[in-house]
């Protein structure tokens, strides 16, 4: 077997390097889609059943959370069902587990400060050192009493206000996060809610609210939702994860012999930039179909490899590829001009400082990497080896690097590979099945 391992448990993965990457492939659900709709399914009215929700551990921290709410829920495999209680929740018995979701702990605080009671969110070691000011500001500015460990760390205790009042947000950085924590809460407020971004981010909160029921405007960068609105049940089925694709996408595009098709992607233009950034890049893709289910537009994507060039990332386009920055960082040695990044000071604060470990990986690899404050600068052409690779328990760094494994030189083994289960248990299993050795 070319990826040694047993089973998503295992500590170390070992990766061999491979000549393509061929065959078919339809991934579980997108995980920021599989997030809002468990969320939005809980506060609204009647049974909301999905097909292909996440299989990622982060999406079962939020149908636990739900579940401590009081939402029936019922899983087999990919098929799940919650059992909406309509605005008012219920007391949990216990503290509220995120596990390692920053999305959970974020947007679901802005459905917890809009209820009549107190609630407590916890996380995981790698959770409880990530900032939430950005979501304890707007919410204490709507009436919700919230209480953090120091420098406004998890835990997070908050007492909610009924209703919330309305308030007009202006973002200070571009977070999806952080407009769907507002808009959530807004759902609980009396009067209109306004939240404005600098720069426009994902909008799943936006097509799930929409698809639930509520109306809101969108005017540029600004977005309005009236409280009060209830929310019904919804059925359908959840595209595949495009930030899960990325792995299979970035891979594909480095062997010349690769031919890769993608069933059920999602295609939300806010986050399938990644799509147009390859084909500038080289790479041959091409969309077979397109269909569109709750505003969510999905389809078959086909990618056959080319010589790739390089280009800077930056502004807006970085701002939309935050999820996907570490994967291209790490096949950036391997295009013709390299690869350079900037405006990605994000990703200092996720799971880890992605920017550093990126950069660390890189040079046991022995690349040539010039760490910036907010990304990278990185030369092509080049050619690295094997290494022992440290995922710093962050899925995408581990996931990022076993990519960047297929075209070394020699073994690569990644340290903490199990904390690829965060967002795709199957991605080790997967990757194995496409790798053309």
């Amino acid at each position: 077997m070319k990826i040694n391992h047993a089973g998503i448990a295992a500590e170390a993965v070992r990766i061999a390097p491979a000549r393509g990457i061929a065959g078919t492939l339809r991934l579980p659900g997108d995980k920021s889609i599989s997030h809002r709709y468990a969320m939005l399914a809980a506060i609204a009215e009647g049974a909301s059943r999905f097909e292909n929700f996440s299989t990622g551990a982060d999406c079962a921290s939020t149908l636990a959370c739900v579940e401590a709410l009081g939402c029936a829920v019922q899983r087999e495999g990919t098929r799940v069902s919650i059992q909406g209680l309509g605005p008012e929740l219920r007391p949990p018995g216990r503290a509220l587990d995120c596990g390692n979701s920053g999305s959970t702990m974020r947007m679901l605080a802005g459905i917890l400060a809009g209820q009549h009671f107190e609630s407590e969110l916890i996380g995981d070691d790698s959770l409880s050192r990530r900032p939430m000011a950005r979501i304890m500001a707007p919410l204490r500015q709507m009436g919700a009493t919230i209480a953090a460990a120091d420098r406004d760390r998890p835990p997070l205790r908050i007492r909610g206000a009924t209703p919330l009042a309305s308030i007009d947000y202006v973002t200070p950085v571009a977070s999806a996060q952080v407009k769907s924590c507002v808009l959530f809460a807004a759902l609980f407020a009396s009067g209109t809610s306004t939240v404005e971004e600098p720069i426009r981010t994902r909008d799943h909160s936006e097509l799930a609210l929409r698809a639930f029921g509520a109306e809101l405007h969108r005017s540029k960068a600004r977005v309005s939702l009236a409280g009060g609105q209830r929310l019904h049940a919804i059925e359908g089925g959840i595209p595949g994860d495009i930030s899960s694709a990325a792995y299979f996408l970035c891979a594909a595009a480095l062997f010349a012999d690769s031919m890769l098709v993608i069933d059920d992607l999602m295609l939300n233009p806010t986050r399938a930039q990644l799509l147009d950034l390859l084909t500038a890049m080289g790479a041959r893709i091409s969309v077979l179909r397109v269909e569109e289910h709750h505003g969510e537009l999905s389809g078959s994507v086909q990618i056959e490899g080319g010589s790739l060039r390089g280009r800077q990332i930056s502004g807006p386009l970085a701002a939309a590829l935050i999820d996907e920055l570490p994967v291209l960082a790490a096949i950036a040695p391997f295009v013709r001009d390299g690869i350079e990044i900037r405006d990605a000071r994000e990703l200092r604060v996720k799971e880890s400082d992605r920017i550093t470990a990126v950069a660390e990986n890189l040079r046991r690899m022995g690349a040539a990497v010039e760490e910036l404050e907010d990304g990278w600068r990185i030369p092509g052409e080049q050619q690295l080896h094997g290494g022992e690779i440290d995922s710093c328990g962050d899925h995408r760094i581990a996931m990022a690097f076993a990519i960047a494994a297929l075209k070394a030189r020699g073994e690569t083994t990644i340290h903490g590979a199990d904390a690829a289960r965060i967002s795709f248990p199957e991605f080790f299993d997967v990757l194995d099945r496409l790798a053309q050795r």
